[in-house]
């Protein structure tokens, strides 16, 4: 039985905004517990609140197309990051292996938002392509000050860590 384009665009947007609900959690807890890195604290803040208005902007797109996002996937992605939240409270490297976790999921994010920017052109939604495409670059935007920062961010850790200062946060 096949599903047609429009189907599989509804449920990649389904998807995508449990994705954004688990990155919300994720980025919440992180920058709660962040104390020793200023920079990397204020742009997880910044990131959490993008993240906050892509998960609204993708459930614009559901409500518009298909009535609504789906609670049992936006509740089994927030579990998900509640459970890998409290995991990194144990590590004694939680920064590093915090912004590796963000690092990879951005990379999720970016790659999922170019799948449904395909996918709503395939089917004339340029409403919705336009929102993915306003997604993409803070997504891009996220992995590339990533990228950018993740030596100092480990440099500044095992600084710290040497020097017996608290590191892990």
């Amino acid at each position: 039985m096949a599903t047609d384009a429009r189907e599989n665009l509804i449920a990649w947007l389904r998807d995508a905004h449990a994705m954004e609900e688990q990155a919300e959690t994720m980025l919440r807890a992180q920058h709660g517990r962040i104390e020793n890195y200023p920079e990397l604290k204020e742009k997880v803040g910044q990131h959490l609140q993008e993240t906050q208005q892509h998960a609204d902007l993708v459930k614009g797109c559901l409500d518009r197309l298909a009535g609504g996002a789906s609670t049992l996937k936006v509740s089994a992605a927030k579990l998900t990051a509640m459970m890998q939240g409290i995991g990194g409270v144990f590590a004694s490297d939680e920064v590093v292996k915090g912004a590796l976790a963000s690092y990879t999921f951005e990379h999720m994010e970016i790659a999922s938002y170019r799948i449904l920017i395909a996918a709503a052109e395939f089917v004339g939604d340029e409403q919705t392509a336009t929102v993915c495409k306003r997604i993409l670059q803070d997504e891009i935007a996220m992995a590339n000050w990533l990228e950018q920062n993740l030596g100092a961010v480990s440099l500044q850790f095992l600084s710290r860590d040497e020097s017996d200062l608290q590191a892990n946060r």
